[in-house]
């Protein structure tokens, strides 16, 4: 979808009087219904965020742990069915979409499992556990006519879309260089999450968890601490990276980095974790320009997501508070490098009409140039209208900006980033075989 500024503020009065529409002829009401796969914490911050939006239901909820699946139902008031298996809630023609907030290795099965049973997708990031996946999900949502958005909700946010405003008139002249950290310092930051005290082997189901992965024996800290386990999550690069390079993507209308490498270890949180807690990456993009990533548990400052976008008219810092602009006020000195001449040729030059138009600005007439401008959102959080973008493209049937193509190379960039960790060696994606076209 073209972003225009008209365009958006359209879309968003739309989005906030949330109109159902008929072209589905969904179930009840003509109200949208809702399955939720997963009932972790993010996936009650899901619940609630959709809940603020008119015309849904959430009908059906599915977890391995039998607490959160009773906390999901009291969330919605008694209206969520708890369900024993995804499969059976797939099988319930009533319901017309899906929220998908599982572990990672879970996420290509269940998506190709709900667009086939013709229900439309959001999938929580990364939308992938390895490359080879993106491809199927997306051949497969394109065969059945199904939704696919994936949740990474910071593009959703007034900010990113000021910033892509910005960049798309301009302001900030050619960009060659992006450096984005996110960074935490507490135990559940690195993913240290407490433990229900009635977890147990009557309380978890430990082979749905399993799913596709390896089998193991059971463990409360690999079920409810998943992220710290490669096989089930990729760490700090597909749980946090994949949010930077998502709003990459999105405010430089990049496809996918051509080459990566990476380095990264762990530290300090040497609990039985099989992922670093500090992780650096650089990627090179095609379209002209260089991102650096970083990420470290261990350190507080860029918490939670930062951004600096520096080109040769200006800068951008986008934090999840606020966005800052800082134009390029750059003038030439050359001063140092010609009082070593000869006087004359010093005094010649400095006569020259334009090197006073360009560097002697004591000489200039005076004149007002741009400032720094700076922005803050106000109103509700960008996962509200992330699932608001959703609901619109379940009601008109258009992909939303973060379709499975962009949760696809997303991820990539992820998966591109822990091979380049791990065997110590620049990694290049090959165009030639990506031949989804956007």
């Amino acid at each position: 979808m073209d972003l225009s500024r008209r365009r958006f503020l359209q879309g968003s009065a739309a989005l906030a009087a949330a109109a159902p529409r008929s072209s589905k002829g969904f179930a009840a009401n003509d109200r949208i219904q809702f399955g939720f796969i997963g009932a972790g914490a993010r996936a009650h911050e899901l619940i609630e965020a959709l809940l603020r939006h008119d015309g849904v239901e959430i009908v059906g909820v599915v977890d391995a742990y039998k607490g959160r699946v009773e906390r999901a139902v009291e969330r919605t008031k008694g209206r969520a069915k708890p369900y024993r298996h995804y499969k059976d809630l797939l099988a319930d023609k009533s319901i017309d979409a899906v929220v998908i907030a599982t572990p990672d290795h879970w996420h290509h099965r269940m998506i190709l499992d709900a667009v086939a049973a013709g229900k439309d997708v959001y999938c929580e990031k990364p939308m992938t556990f390895r490359s080879s996946e993106g491809v199927e999900i997306v051949q497969a949502a394109r065969a059945t006519g199904r939704m696919v958005q994936v949740g990474s909700q910071g593009m959703s946010g007034e900010i990113q879309r000021k910033a892509k405003e910005m960049i798309r008139q301009g302001k900030l002249g050619q960009i060659t260089l992006i450096r984005a950290a996110y960074n935490r310092n507490t135990a559940s930051g690195a993913w240290v999450y407490p433990i229900p005290p009635d977890a147990s082997p009557e309380t978890v189901d430990w082979e749905m968890f399993l799913g596709p992965a390896p089998k193991r024996p059971f463990s409360l800290e690999r079920f409810f601490r998943w992220r710290c386990y490669e096989e089930y999550s990729g760490g700090i690069a597909t749980d946090l990276f994949v949010h930077l390079c998502t709003t990459i993507h999105f405010l430089m209308d990049a496809k996918m980095a051509a080459k990566a490498v990476a380095m990264g270890q762990l530290y300090r949180w040497k609990d039985g974790r099989e992922v670093p807690d500090t992780l650096n990456a650089i990627l090179e993009y095609p379209e002209g320009f260089v991102v650096n990533l970083s990420s470290t548990f261990n350190n507080q400052i860029s918490a939670e997501g930062s951004f600096q976008i520096l080109g040769t008219e200006g800068s951008l810092t986008i934090g999840w508070d606020g966005l800052t602009f800082y134009p390029e006020q750059v003038v030439e000195d050359n001063r140092w490098i010609v009082e070593s001449w000869p006087r004359a040729l010093e005094e010649a030059y400095f006569r020259d009409p334009k090197v006073q138009a360009a560097e002697l600005p004591n000489t200039w007439r005076p004149k007002l140039v741009p400032g720094v401008e700076q922005y803050r959102a106000r109103g509700w959080d960008p996962t509200v209208s992330h699932l608001g973008h959703f609901l619109e493209s379940i009601r008109t049937r258009r992909p939303y900006w973060q379709d499975a193509v962009a949760g696809h190379h997303a991820a990539a960039c992820a998966h591109m980033i822990n091979l380049a960790a791990k065997q110590r060696r620049m990694v290049e994606w090959d165009f030639a075989k990506d031949d989804i076209k956007a």
